[in-house]
């Protein structure tokens, strides 16, 4: 895979606290203390930086750059039965995964990274990750008690972008925007539904067979 400029970044700094480190040693065995600490402390903080630069590195993985809007996946929706249906998707990856739900409608979100611009230089771009797939009842009552299905789409990640954004507030001049998109459409017929996402958030269309393009969903994105 080839590296990211992030990468390299990360990559680039701790060489960098490395060298600090070796040049600190060498003055400690020369009996310069004062001169040994401060390459040390230097060392160390270059060391800490492009290690938090990795971890941004690692955890942006998964996510998918958006520049404009795109199809994230298909889904083909069959209904099993009153306010039950089955939910395949077929993912821009080429990946695919299906989903038995109960309700009315199928439910889906994500969540989106903007940065700021100097990040971009980075290599760091406006991305998504698929987060859920859910059943959502029409009657406000039955959301509140009837069976909830609820499945994450997104993989499992050794960092994840959004806790350390919330954990670290000093991250917070790196990232534009950070929020959660979801969106909506009714599950009572069979039917192929394309989830297409934007910087403006999630959208389900439904294919039309023969049509030249699909037609908007009539069901609220959120």
């Amino acid at each position: 895979m080839t590296p990211t400029p992030l990468t390299i970044a990360a990559l680039s700094v701790v060489a960098f606290g490395l060298l600090f480190v070796v040049a600190g040693v060498v003055a400690l065995f020369r009996v310069r203390p004062l001169r040994a600490l401060m390459r040390l402390l230097a060392g160390a903080l270059l060391i800490a930086t492009g290690a938090l630069i990795s971890a941004v590195a690692i955890g942006v993985q998964g996510y998918r750059a958006l520049t404009h809007e795109e199809i994230a996946a298909r889904i083909d929706v069959k209904p099993l039965g009153p306010q039950r249906f089955a939910a395949t998707f077929r993912f821009a990856d080429g990946r695919s995964a299906s989903y038995t739900l109960a309700g009315d409608a199928i439910y889906v979100d994500a969540h989106v990274l903007k940065w700021k611009p100097w990040a971009n230089v980075l290599g760091l771009h406006t991305a998504y990750e698929l987060a859920r797939v859910a059943g959502r009842y029409d009657d406000i009552d039955k959301e509140r008690s009837a069976p909830r299905t609820v499945h994450a789409l997104g993989a499992e990640r050794p960092i994840d972008l959004f806790a350390l954004r919330k954990r670290y507030a000093w991250l917070a001049p790196m990232f534009d925007a950070e929020y959660g998109s979801g969106t909506f459409a009714a599950a009572d017929k069979a039917q192929v539904l394309e989830l297409r996402v934007s910087t403006t958030g999630l959208l389900l269309r439904p294919l039309v067979s023969g049509a030249g393009s699909p037609t908007p969903s009539p069901d609220a994105s959120r």
